[in-house]
């Protein structure tokens, strides 16, 4: 799958969904960092494509890089918000809550 989607980078359907696509299949494959890669060119493509920054959010999460992953959260919720997407703007609200909670305050040992 990810092989046919390649093969379209770069083409006339190379685009936001493009790239979103190839992000899921390499996450499912267990690629975060890649998946990232595209997801951010998806966003980057499409600013309001609300189910890219909530992909893009658990990439990098899975990535180790919450401090991104929080990031894509906000902007996946402010996203979502202005595009009226109300149920993707509840998830990443919960997905960002649950990161928040897990990460140690600044300057606080967590024992």
């Amino acid at each position: 799958m990810i092989s046919s989607l390649e093969k379209l980078l770069g083409t006339a359907r190379d685009g936001a969904l493009l790239r979103y696509s190839l992000g899921l299949e390499y996450a499912k494959a267990g690629e975060h960092a890649r998946a990232a890669q595209y997801l951010r060119d998806a966003v980057e493509r499409d600013p309001l494509y609300s189910a890219a920054w909530k992909a893009l959010g658990r990439s990098l999460n899975e990535a180790g890089l919450q401090a991104e992953a929080l990031d894509a959260y906000k902007r996946g919720i402010a996203a979502a918000r202005a595009k009226g997407d109300r149920q993707a703007e509840k998830e990443m609200t919960v997905f960002m809550k649950r990161l928040e909670k897990a990460a140690p305050a600044p300057g606080k040992d967590r024992r």
